[in-house]
């Protein structure tokens, strides 16, 4: 069993910067996959970022390529989104999840790829 906890959401300006922060409980963290997805009011739930087991392997969804970045440090059991260059539009309920025993994920970008999830962290982008 794994447990996610999300920190690090907050209001910030446009053009700004957060860093959110997944602490995963679980001795099987530093060998699966990892994502975060986000969902703004009245709107899907939308891919954001992948990182597989190691960290050498990302992805990201295109309205945030470039700004985004997806870390890892498995020592800490903690997988990192630090957010840059932040727009209105980056508002929602930032979501961390992880598979339950794959190092990485074909499918990255499917949210039923994903084994467990935390309760999420708002960020709000003012314009």
């Amino acid at each position: 069993q794994v447990q996610l906890v999300e920190s690090g959401g907050g209001l910030v300006q446009a053009g700004g910067s957060l860093r959110l922060s997944c602490a995963a409980s679980g001795r099987l963290f530093s060998s699966v996959a990892m994502g975060w997805f986000r969902q703004a009011p009245g709107k899907e739930r939308e891919f954001v970022a992948f990182i597989d087991w190691s960290g050498r392997d990302t992805g990201y969804g295109d309205s945030v390529k470039g700004r985004f970045t997806i870390l890892r440090d498995n020592a800490r059991n903690t997988v990192y989104l630090q957010m840059n260059s932040l727009k209105p539009e980056d508002t929602a309920v930032y979501y961390c999840a992880a598979d339950r025993t794959s190092g990485s994920i074909s499918h990255y970008d499917d949210q039923n790829e994903y084994d467990y999830w935390g309760q999420g962290t708002q960020v709000t982008v003012s314009s």
